[in-house]
């Protein structure tokens, strides 16, 4: 793979973090080092040679000197973690990171249930550093992805939630990641290593949220494991500065009969990319994938899902809606992979995009890879502007051109929106939804309910 640029200055971050980690546990020395030879070995993806990178460009993140970020808990800090918190009355726990390393003093750990484990990752390593190796890095892959092997290799800190078996979580679980840079750029590279046992029932939530202005390089790596009939709502905004980089990996990996649904925002960051990989190895394991993407201006977002089926009698459901305004570029690559073995799979994938400018651009390249005969597999992908003749509608009845245009808008995005059950995440789209419009901030198109999946 060639090179983008020199990777001298985070293997000097390394040298820095491996200096100040001397007496940490061997086989996570080992695990760090292994990763950053291959990150050596690999470099940054380069978009005219690698077909999984040929639509994002990294050129900037790898030419830009990130130095490592250091905790700060200042009044810049607190300005931002009250502007992003749930609040206790909406969360079971609240874990905050300030560049990469926690921050006990602006969470909450109070409430938690009996059976329910919540540590930062440095903190669990001191006390059961044997029982994490067997889960951390053995699921997000080094070796397919360099920024998986470059945030592996700079493991510290992050979050490590364990719920035990016949566990029910009724308040999400929230994990703020907060980038504060000082007088230089810099990088963070966040860890979270979620496992359910059997019978869990939890909502997870993670926030990526920045200074304005700033910039900085954010490379987060989740890992997900998840037992037998487990239900599991996962939900991901990410808010970065318009001036930062955002990259993150989430893998996740199924057991038989568990439900797992994922709800993915994005608003935030100059170029983010986000690999969502759902590996189904239990049979009746069920699988949703829902994303919603708003930007504007020059940013740029890719997203890569891949639903892989491993095993029989295992359906799955995707949804991505982006809306692109001014000279905005976004990129989805979806795949459905169903295995040899994996007969009677019902896997759905559709990809919306509504193009707000003539300059916006979309490139969206749904996929199916199947290897079984006994499936019913489908995906489609639409793009393009407004439809002129809601639009008349609207004026028709006296509503003027810009506010028939927000209002589409709003419902198009509000597909995918009203379907996250998490109200404070819920309600910050569809403030910024209504702030970016013109709506008033009242409006608000929401659905609890069961949806008909046949929508997808």
């Amino acid at each position: 793979m060639t090179q983008v640029a020199d990777s001298t200055i985070h293997l000097s971050n390394y040298s820095l973090l491996e200096e100040s980690a001397a007496n940490g546990h061997a086989w996570l020395r080992e695990l760090r080092r292994a990763a950053m030879e291959r990150f050596k070995e690999v470099g940054f993806p380069n978009s005219k040679t690698n077909e999984e990178w040929r639509h994002t460009n990294v050129a900037p993140i790898a030419k830009i000197p990130f130095k490592l970020g250091q905790q700060r808990a200042d009044s810049t800090t607190r300005a931002i973690q009250s502007n992003f918190t749930f609040g206790e009355h909406h969360t079971a726990a609240e874990l905050v990171f300030v560049n990469g390393q926690f921050v006990q003093e602006l969470s909450q750990l109070e409430k938690l249930p009996r059976g329910v484990t919540i540590q930062n990752l440095d903190q669990a390593l001191s006390q059961d550093g044997e029982g994490i190796k067997a889960k951390l890095g053995r699921y997000a892959d080094v070796e397919k992805n360099p920024f998986v092997a470059l945030n592996t290799g700079f493991i510290r800190d992050g979050a490590y939630i364990q719920i035990a078996r016949s566990v029910t979580v009724d308040q999400p679980i929230h994990l703020l990641f907060i980038s504060q840079p000082g007088h230089e750029p810099t990088v963070s590279h966040p860890r979270v290593l979620f496992i359910a046992e059997d019978n869990v029932e939890a909502t997870i939530v993670e926030s990526y949220v920045g200074a304005e202005g700033s910039q900085y390089f954010t490379n987060a790596v989740t890992e997900i494991v998840c037992g037998n009939d487990c239900r599991i709502d996962h939900a991901k905004l990410q808010q970065e500065s318009l001036d930062a980089y955002h990259i993150a990996t989430m893998q996740v990996d199924l057991g038989a009969k568990t439900t797992f649904v994922s709800h993915a925002a994005t608003i935030g960051a100059k170029l983010s990319r986000n690999d969502l990989n759902c590996t189904m190895a239990g049979e009746h394991a069920y699988a949703t994938l829902n994303g919603v993407v708003l930007i504007g201006g020059t940013q740029h977002c890719d997203n890569h899902t891949l639903l892989d089926h491993a095993v029989p009698n295992c359906p799955s459901h995707e949804l991505y809606k982006h809306v692109l305004a001014g000279r905005a570029t976004g990129v989805f690559r979806g795949k459905i992979l169903v295995r040899k073995d994996a007969q009677k799979t019902d896997s759905k994938q559709n990809s919306k995009t509504l193009l707000l400018s003539d300059d916006a651009n979309m490139n969206s390249q749904p996929a199916l890879e199947i290897y079984a005969d006994d499936v019913k597999c489908t995906h489609g992908s639409t793009i393009g502007p407004l439809d002129e003749e809601m639009i008349f509608y609207f004026r028709s009845r006296g509503i003027s051109y810009q506010a028939a245009r927000h209002l589409l808008t709003y419902a198009f995005a509000a597909d995918v929106t009203r379907r996250i059950k998490v109200e404070p995440v819920r309600r910050r789209l569809e403030d910024y939804m209504a702030r970016q419009h013109g709506l008033p901030q009242d409006l608000r198109i929401t659905d609890l309910g069961a949806h008909d999946e046949a929508v997808l």
